[in-house]
């Protein structure tokens, strides 16, 4: 982790989210007690920033400074209204394309996926506040610096998210195994918005359950899935080949 890009001490925490600075992940030692931490928390959740207990050898890790049991993480970016997001795309008069990251937990994987999104005109990446990969140093890396360059909004339930994207218009697609229905049997010729699911759960269920359509890759070999970023440039590039 960047030094810059970070945080420590409970109180410096505290001040820094009340001040509004884009605070991206917390973590805050397993077996950390007292008053302030607990005003910490309290902070943390009313604005429902992403936060993790993890034990005192990571925190050491990453500052060498006295930590007092909590250091968060700035992000590189500022993050976008999905709202705002949304209505500019939908009045551009250009067909919109939306990616959904449903609690995705890899940096890595994340910033394949920027990446790839960049490379296909993607308009916006929507992920969950909490649950979802940071926006670190190893998601620019990764996303060889199209983090810089592709809108991305956090928002509090990707249900939420669903239903509004749907009302302004635009065909939500759950990449799953769990349809009949193959990804080259779809139209994405029209707005459409693409969710991709977790590494290792996938779409929450209850998020297939209000989705326009499913659909999967053809699957030939033994192992029976794919890396999701690698399924993410399947539906993302796909989509690209219907609308040229």
């Amino acid at each position: 982790m960047e030094k810059e890009n970070q945080i420590f001490g409970i109180r410096a925490i505290i001040e820094a989210v009340n001040a509004g600075k884009e605070i991206d992940k917390v973590f805050i030692q397993t077996d950390a007690q007292g008053e302030l931490m607990q005003e910490l928390l309290k902070t943390l959740k009313k604005n429902s920033i992403n936060f993790s207990y993890v034990p005192v050898e990571k925190l050491n890790r990453l500052t060498v400074n006295n930590h007092q049991g909590a250091v968060a993480t700035i992000a590189p970016i500022s993050f976008v209204n999905l709202e705002t997001l949304v209505d500019s795309v939908v009045e551009s008069g250009k067909t919109p394309l939306f990616l959904i990251l449903d609690q995705l937990s890899d940096a890595r994987n994340f910033g394949a996926i920027i990446r790839t999104a960049e490379c296909t005109g993607v308009d916006g990446i929507i992920v969950q506040k909490t649950g979802s990969a940071p926006v670190n140093g190893d998601t620019v890396k990764t996303s060889a610096g199209a983090v810089f360059n592709v809108p991305i909004c956090k928002v509090d339930h990707i249900k939420d998210a669903i239903f509004y994207l749907q009302g302004s218009g635009i065909k939500t697609v759950a990449a799953t195994e769990k349809t009949e229905d193959s990804l080259y049997s779809l139209n994405l010729n029209e707005p459409v918005a693409i969710i991709m699911g977790s590494e290792d759960r996938g779409i929450n269920p209850s998020v297939l359950k209000i989705v326009d359509e499913k659909a999967k890759l053809p699957m030939f070999g033994t192992i029976g899935s794919l890396n999701v970023s690698v399924a993410c440039g399947a539906f993302l590039y796909e989509t690209v080949r219907q609308r040229q």
